[in-house]
């Protein structure tokens, strides 16, 4: 089994007379590969993450569960044809121990295959993928963001108890959004209501306007619409431009409003998301996170960074409880298991499939920020359908 790289010459000689095995552990660098969009669309998620990750392991000395960290990158370019080789250059040229990656799910789908196949840990920082954690659970994924059933659930439920009854939806035809869509119209049917429509467009294409026609034409009661980065910034921007801002409700997945209000400005005030962060929570831990990253990156943290960071203290939290020992899989992953972890978002635990079971909060654009509101589904767990381990 791959052990991490010694990276003391001492250490290396003590163990070379086995006097203190346990040496290796603490003295040892562990290779972290990041593979994450750093160009295109979703560039400014890429970095947020990696910002979030770095600052816990700063916070930690630079160590994690005794370790040094050793980084190395690759961009992945949010392109799922480039994924295979993109993760490979991670595993077979630079040797890494573990994956931390990535945003697009189409993406992460192909590196959990190859993780899968080689038994790399691979901590997902973002991509919602149903499929990671359901039919390609496995004892070495793990994940820090959400399934994408999970923000499109809560959305559900918070349109049903405004009272909304007919819905169309729009986003990406790829599988974060369809599969945000499905939670969405699973909570929302449940709810009383129904999905009239739902409209698609290739990633990541941005010409909106000919279904912003089709919806001003339907006058749904509600729209619900997944698009993150530079996409939800342009949406949001068009779908006030085209008039509909102030007379068909905008919701969707958190991830419309998080990292692009500055961007979207008065296009963005008043609509109503749910996501497991938002910027006013109030805790002590959050506080102390927001303020540490504002000091370090001269910006404000957004849900991308906190699931970076989180990515980090997962991972830190396994290896300290065998003691840093990296070569102890099962040990380590029945560790990462049974942690809970004190998250800015709030408590954040694991289900069997390693996917977070989280609050899902009722948040709302005012001025720069997402104010919540309330709580849509406390400690919301994803079904994990298709999960076997």
């Amino acid at each position: 089994m791959k052990k991490p790289r010694l990276a003391l010459l001492a250490c290396a000689a003590v163990m070379a007379v086995a006097a203190f095995p346990a040496c290796a552990q603490s003295a040892s660098k562990l290779k972290v590969g990041l593979m994450l969009p750093y160009t295109g669309t979703y560039a400014s998620l890429g970095n947020a993450i990696e910002n979030g990750f770095r600052l816990y392991v700063s916070e930690q000395g630079g160590k994690l569960g005794g370790h040094e960290i050793e980084f190395y990158k690759v961009d992945d370019e949010s392109e799922p044809s480039k994924a295979t080789d993109n993760v490979n250059k991670l595993i077979k040229r630079d040797q890494v121990d573990v994956l931390v990656g990535t945003v697009h799910s189409g993406v992460a789908l192909a590196m959990a295959k190859v993780a899968k196949e080689t038994g790399t840990l691979l901590i997902v920082p973002n991509a919602g993928a149903d499929a990671l954690t359901g039919p390609l659970c496995a004892k070495n994924i793990w994940r820090t963001s959400f399934s994408n059933w999970q923000p499109g659930y809560a959305t559900g439920v918070i349109a049903a108890q405004k009272g909304y009854k007919k819905a169309m939806s729009i986003t990406w035809g790829y599988a974060a959004g369809t599969e945000a869509v499905k939670g969405f119209t699973e909570a929302f049917e449940k709810g009383g209501g129904k999905v009239v429509k739902d409209l698609t467009l290739p990633f990541p294409n941005v010409e909106f306007q000919a279904l912003l026609t089709e919806i001003a034409a339907q006058k749904p009661d509600v729209v619900f619409a997944f698009f993150a980065g530079g996409g939800a910034v342009k949406f949001v921007k068009d779908y006030d431009a085209a008039g509909l801002r102030k007379s068909i409700p905008l919701m969707g997945s958190g991830f419309l409003t998080d990292g692009t209000l500055e961007a979207q400005g008065a296009s963005a005030q008043g609509i109503v998301t749910s996501l497991h962060y938002a910027d006013n929570i109030e805790t002590p831990r959050n506080t102390a996170f927001r303020n540490k990253y504002a000091v370090t990156y001269k910006t404000m943290p957004d849900v991308y960074a906190v699931q970076g960071y989180d990515a980090a203290q997962l991972l830190h939290s396994g290896l300290t409880a065998v003691k840093g020992d990296f070569s102890k899989k099962d040990e380590l992953y029945y560790a990462m298991g049974k942690t809970t972890i004190a998250s800015p978002r709030g408590k954040l635990a694991f289900s069997a499939a390693h996917n977070p079971i989280q609050d899902f909060y009722i948040r709302e654009v005012k001025g720069n920020y997402n104010v919540i509101t309330g709580v849509a589904v406390p400690a919301l767990a994803d079904p994990a359908r298709g999960c076997k381990m």
